[in-house]
């Protein structure tokens, strides 16, 4: 298994996209970006934390590339949304990818590019990944566990 990270606004609604992809495994909702150790929900909240409200995506690379994660991603957010994500404006939506090696770094490079090649202006950052803190229980699965679907996030196509 391997892990991934990104961020793309209101955790619950990213989650509820990846871990409906074949070939994810399990997903852990969090925070990653801030310098102030274990955060709160209600910390990262108010944008002075640093921290963004991220995904861990563990998925079996036999299944799913990195490289398709990172396509998938791009096609479930508004990646040229600048400020949050929807009505959820601030530094702690903004979208990032949280590369871990050069490898990964490499490959959201040369996805960002092949968005730009096709008249797109991404606001997405690409961010040396950092400590991942869980978030609290009660927001792991939290869309499920209320039988709703996202508000800020919906699935397109945007690669062929």
């Amino acid at each position: 298994m391997a892990k991934a990270y990104f961020s793309a606004g209101c955790f619950w609604g990213v989650e509820y996209y990846f871990k409906r992809l074949k070939g994810v495994t399990k997903t852990v909702v969090g925070f990653m970006g801030g310098e102030l150790e274990n955060p709160s929900y209600k910390q990262v909240k108010t944008g002075t934390t640093g921290h963004l409200e991220t995904i861990e995506v563990e998925y079996d690379p036999e299944q799913v590339t990195y490289e398709a994660l990172v396509r998938y991603f791009f096609e479930i957010h508004d990646f040229e949304q600048v400020d949050g994500q929807g009505i959820d404006i601030g530094t702690q939506y903004l979208s990032a990818i949280w590369f871990s090696n050069t490898t990964e770094r490499d490959t959201a490079i040369k996805v960002f590019g092949e968005l730009m090649q096709m008249g797109y202006h991404p606001a997405t950052q690409i961010r040396q990944a950092m400590i991942f803190y869980p978030a609290e229980d009660y927001h792991q699965d939290y869309l499920d566990q209320r039988d709703e679907t996202p508000e800020c996030h919906v699935w397109r196509k945007v690669f062929l």
